[in-house]
């Protein structure tokens, strides 16, 4: 006999309408609509999914999220605005990405075969030694990409967003405004909506290098990151297998560990248990993790504790931060970090800038020409 169970409902279903359209990026819209039993609703639209809502528009919401009030964004998400569709899309590409989910989208892979640089991606077997900088959270972002362009602004810095968090790279308002300052961005696995989409990290790291034509990459999740409390259930963990898939490609890992001495929580003083854990015991391929000089003695000597235990593949690096706080202190976008800012996680994004600058450091140099003599 079948099985007869049935499954209860997962989404939190409400419609209503568009009563005031907010402020906009790359790929979203903030709105207010008013909701009947919720009142006014803070919500997010993506107009590649689901068209741009105008005031008065009646839309379909997925308030789950916002129910449980969530840390990431705080949204409801618009899924349709049923009386006015966006037409049927016309560009090319066969890669499905959230598959089989009711927002399955159909983007071109870098990696598939009708694209330009399949035989590019088909033939490259490793990143020619590149640095690659992996972080837990997305927040590092911005203090990475300030570590390395403050210690060598010519290099060109791609950065790769992994599906751990937010799936739609134009959520991100962190990516929205250093876009400029990137060489590209690629979204793997599940993740969509970066310059170049590709199929998994190490087709991701290749297309980085070979497509983009990186000197350093950058990876971590979306915004927003899943915890539960435990030693393994945290998406910050894929970090370690991020790590695994450099080692592959023949390029340097570099780790950007999570420091805190403001997180209110034991777990995540010091060195955060998610950084010993990623790093410690799943990145098997080896990773260097850069700890930034200046911590002050008490939080020093704790980071010093914290590390000491790492296995013989992960040498430790204390890197001096010669310029790195007033770096940081000039960012373009506010430095933030599980809703704290920068006076309150100094140690968290002088870690990061520290890793940045570590990695452009190890950029390796281009091979020299030998000069023909000239005739007399």
């Amino acid at each position: 006999m079948g099985d007869e169970r049935t499954t209860g409902t997962r989404i939190r279903w409400r419609r209503g309408t568009v009563t005031a359209v907010g402020r906009s990026w790359h790929d979203a819209v903030e709105l207010t609509v008013e909701v009947p039993g919720d009142g006014a609703v803070r919500s997010l639209a993506h107009p590649s999914l689901v068209g741009t809502p105008e005031a008065g528009d009646d839309v379909l919401l997925n308030t789950t999220a916002w129910a449980q009030r969530l840390g990431t964004g705080g949204y409801a998400l618009v899924v349709a605005v049923p009386d006015r569709l966006p037409p049927d899309p016309t560009g090319p590409g066969h890669l499905v990405k959230a598959r089989y989910t009711p927002l399955q989208v159909s983007v071109q892979g870098v990696d598939e075969q009708d694209t330009e640089h399949h035989e590019a991606i088909a033939t490259a077997d490793d990143i020619d030694g590149m640095p690659v900088v992996v972080a837990d959270l997305h927040s590092a972002l911005p203090a990475v990409l300030i570590g390395i362009l403050a210690t060598d602004p010519d290099l060109k810095v791609a950065y790769v967003m992994t599906d751990g968090g937010a799936l739609p790279a134009g959520f991100s308002r962190t990516l929205s405004a250093l876009r400029a300052s990137l060489a590209g961005v690629v979204t793997v696995g599940q993740a969509f909506g970066g310059d170049l989409e590709a199929v998994t990290v190490h087709t991701g790291l290749l297309a980085a290098r070979h497509v983009l034509g990186a000197d350093v990459a950058v990876v971590s999740q979306g915004p927003g990151n899943l915890g539960t409390g435990t030693p393994w259930g945290f998406s910050g963990v894929a970090a370690g297998e991020v790590c695994n898939a450099v080692a592959v490609l023949g390029g340097v890992a570099v780790g950007a560990l999570r420091i805190s001495d403001a997180d209110p929580r034991p777990r995540h003083r010091g060195v955060s248990h998610h950084s010993l854990t990623a790093f410690g015991r799943v990145a098997l391929g080896g990773v260097t993790l850069v700890a930034p000089r200046g911590l002050g003695s008490e939080l020093g000597r704790q980071v010093e504790e914290d590390l000491a235990g790492q296995p013989e593949r992960n040498p430790v690096v204390w890197v001096d931060v010669d310029g790195l706080e007033t770096a940081l202190g000039l960012s373009p976008i506010p430095l933030t970090t599980m809703g704290r800012g920068y006076g309150q996680e100094r140690p968290y994004f002088l870690a990061a800038a520290a890793a940045g600058r570590y990695a452009a450091l190890q950029v390796p140099l281009p091979p020299v020409l030998d000069e023909k003599p000239t005739d007399a």
